[in-house]
């Protein structure tokens, strides 16, 4: 998958949903969204997308907060923009945070170009923000930043080096404190 085609994929969605938030795209879609109770320890399951029968789903970890589970819907939902025809339908736990899943990096990308707009980003940026305040203000993970910069370049936009290179499989490591309050 290349940059050309995911950029493409989140317009597709944009212009025929005119809608950029990953619940309201899902019921757009026709896709099951599914929140379930997996817990909050390191390795609990995020969330996932299936597709059986044509029927499609993606479940996501409801005790996550809002904030990352929009991330995680965004996720999938470029698993099942991006990778239907690759006859895969099942994305779980074992291919979602395999760092070298080319699939994983696809998904991550899509998340960042639907969740972030150019624009919001750079005014962010001019703002006299350093990388990590940039996304702390963005209310994002810092590496869903770095995700959205390597779009952006790809684009043309002239940008520093982000102090970080994200891992696709970044979202495995994840800790979610028991009262669900997350500080990015």
């Amino acid at each position: 998958m290349y940059y050309a085609e995911i950029v493409r994929a989140v317009d597709r969605l944009k212009r025929r949903y005119h809608e950029t938030d990953p619940i309201k795209l899902c019921a757009a879609m026709g896709i099951i969204l599914i929140p379930q109770s997996l817990g909050i320890a390191q390795d609990a399951i995020k969330g996932f997308y299936l597709e059986s029968k044509r029927i499609r789903t993606i479940t996501v970890n409801s005790d996550m907060p809002l904030l990352i589970q929009k991330f995680i819907v965004a996720h999938e939902l470029g698993h099942a923009e991006l990778h239907r025809k690759l006859g895969m339908f099942a994305f779980n736990e074992v291919g979602l945070f395999d760092e070298s899943s080319r699939q994983e990096k696809d998904a991550n990308l899509f998340a960042a170009e639907l969740l972030l707009d150019d624009d919001e980003v750079l005014q962010t940026l001019n703002e006299d923000n350093t990388f990590f305040s940039a996304a702390a203000s963005l209310e994002i993970p810092m590496e869903l930043l770095d995700f959205k910069f390597r779009v952006m370049k790809w684009k043309g936009y002239k940008l520093v080096e982000p102090p970080i290179i994200a891992r696709s499989n970044f979202l495995k490591d994840l800790e979610i404190p028991e009262n669900n309050d997350y500080d990015w």
